[in-house]
């Protein structure tokens, strides 16, 4: 049921606002259909995993050790690695309402402490890292933290689309059944990974963010 409760689309950690670079991949025409878009979404996902997810799996495994040095290490190691300002925004935004939801839901020391290196701007809190911590704290397996993370990183785009582009919403449901699909693999995959094995490389999608920053009319706050 936590599982449940922390992968929700609906958690208030306003993810809503958020469109994971969707909206600038349609207004460039690199999203244009069903197609382009299950293509957005999966490598989107892909990308999650070999970034974000190595962060998340860090984090995990410091608070299952009692020691938080190496879950700060992974938030600003993941925090360096996204370029533009605009994931930045959504990543650290995100991740402290995560830390505040937290810490009122589940007032361990822990996500206190955590809570704290936030509030102090001794870590910047990115999503990752606190979803990591608090999935630790729950007592769930690193592997549940990282499928609700992948399936929330389709989920918000997924959720754009609806309010971006003419779309089915059976068809955005077909995309996030191939996304889980796929999250097994892509566990196995990055499990072993170090904070040094993390990969951003996505020169179109950091073009992509960089273009909306200035964009004349957004929906969406990335």
């Amino acid at each position: 049921m936590r599982v449940l409760q922390f992968g929700d689309s609906v958690v208030p950690v306003g993810a809503f606002s958020f469109s994971n670079g969707l909206e600038s991949a349609i207004q460039l025409q690199f999203v244009r259909d069903l197609e382009t878009l299950r293509q957005f979404v999966m490598t989107a996902t892909r990308q999650s995993a070999s970034s974000d997810a190595i962060a998340l799996l860090a984090a995990h495994r410091a608070a299952r050790a009692h020691d938080l040095r190496d879950a700060l290490r992974a938030d600003t190691a993941l925090f360096n690695r996204k370029i533009n300002e605009e994931m930045r925004t959504m990543s650290v935004r995100m991740g402290k309402k995560l830390a505040e939801l937290s810490s009122h839901l589940n007032r361990t020391p822990l996500v206190t402490n955590w809570l704290g290196h936030i509030e102090r701007k001794e870590t910047p809190g990115t999503y990752p890292v606190c979803l990591g911590l608090l999935f630790a704290e729950l007592n769930l397996p690193e592997h549940d933290a990282f499928a609700a993370h992948q399936y929330g990183t389709a989920s918000m785009i997924v959720s754009a689309s609806l309010r971006l582009m003419k779309i089915h919403h059976l068809d955005a449901q077909s995309i996030l059944f191939e996304v889980n699909a796929t999250a097994e693999a892509e566990y196995a995959r990055v499990s072993g990974a170090t904070l040094d094995d993390m990969a951003t490389f996505s020169p179109s999608l950091d073009v992509m963010a960089a273009a909306h920053v200035k964009a004349h009319v957004r929906m969406f706050m990335n």
